[in-house]
């Protein structure tokens, strides 16, 4: 949705509670491998390259459905309400 010419972005709330529970998910995945959760994550979202994710427990198919941007919003959104 476009306000003057400020894009608004919003993701369904149902939509940003699932996408948390899939990177709580991924992250305990990624901890079990032996793999820094945020340095993993913050490598698949800047490059879009799935490898960043670790297979393990389908961690990487269950990230992966998700669209990057949406995944950035989860994120945001938790760290500026907590703020």
């Amino acid at each position: 949705m476009k306000t003057g010419n400020t894009t608004m972005f919003s993701l369904p709330i149902e939509r940003g509670e699932e996408i948390s529970e899939a990177l709580k998910k991924v992250s305990m995945a990624l901890r079990e491998k032996g793999y820094d959760p945020i340095g993993q994550i913050v490598g698949y979202i800047m490059s879009g390259d799935p490898s960043y994710i670790t297979s393990h427990g389908g961690a990487r198919s269950l990230l992966t459905k998700y669209d990057r941007d949406e995944i950035l919003e989860v994120v945001f959104s938790d760290y500026l309400q907590d703020k």
